[in-house]
């Protein structure tokens, strides 16, 4: 039977397509803890109580980066290149989602649109890594390798989520609720549209790796292609909704150390 569980089960039982999979996302969290860090150094005046939040949401990056790391060196793998098609992250910096690049790279102190734009690309790309660590929790939260791992980056996801929420609605009491929608709603959709392209490319890639037929192939790109439809005619809203969390100021404190997984 063809189900989520069953898909990573054999995407996780075979090593080439698990170094796959730990390789990019180990790449994406990398590169998630360098963006958030230059945010950080770069964060304007009237903001700066947000620096620390910021530089603890880039070490959790950083650190579940180092996790996928230890996961490869515990079964003697080494990470593989990142295939373009599948780079998450950069995809969604050449949609225009997020803060540039360039602009990071350069020492002008940032603007509090800037600081919307952060965090409202940040609530969008949390609100799916929620969703996939949720489903990795939910199955593989107890398996004897991958279970303290999943367990630690899931709650990590939680609180970043609940951080961009708490820190979004005391910009919009503060006047930038406009902004922060009309953000919302773009980084929304250019998020889903590059999720389906990179969720596309990845299964592809494992298909060819786990010798799939063209048969369940297509149903797995089928499937694909019915979550972005239903995320483009009505999914895309719960990624653009704000609420207060029951957790505040979930990233007030240090970040926690990785535990040692080789």
């Amino acid at each position: 039977m063809l189900s989520a569980k069953s898909l990573f089960q054999e995407i996780l039982d075979n090593d080439e397509s698990f170094r796959l999979f730990c390789s990019i996302a180990a790449s994406g969290e990398a590169q998630g803890g360098w963006e958030n860090g230059r945010i950080a150094a770069l964060v304007p005046d009237g903001e700066r109580a947000l620096a620390p939040k910021i530089t603890r949401h880039g070490a959790d990056e950083d650190k579940h980066g180092r996790i996928f790391n230890a996961l490869l060196r515990k079964r003697g793998l080494k990470p593989v290149p990142v295939p373009p098609e599948t780079d998450y992250t950069m995809l969604l910096e050449r949609h225009g989602i997020g803060l540039a690049h360039e602009k990071l790279k350069a020492d002008e102190p940032l603007t509090v649109l800037d600081i919307v734009v952060y965090l409202a690309h940040s609530r969008v790309t949390e609100q799916r890594a929620c969703e996939q660590m949720e489903l990795l929790r939910r199955h593989f939260g107890e398996h004897p390798d991958l279970g303290r791992a999943v367990r630690m980056i899931a709650a990590d996801e939680d609180d970043h989520l609940a951080y961009c929420h708490e820190e979004l609605l005391r910009l919009a009491y503060a006047g930038h609720g406009p902004a922060i929608q009309r953000t919302l709603r773009a980084c929304a959709l250019a998020e889903i549209r590059v999720h389906r392209d990179v969720s596309l490319a990845v299964m592809a890639r494992m298909g060819r790796i786990l010798g799939w037929s063209r048969a369940r192939s297509a149903v797995l790109m089928a499937g694909i292609h019915a979550v972005y439809a239903y995320e483009r005619l009505a999914g895309w809203r719960r990624m653009v909704s704000l609420r207060m969390p029951e957790r505040r100021d979930a990233l007030g404190g240090p970040a926690n150390t990785a535990p040692e997984f080789a």
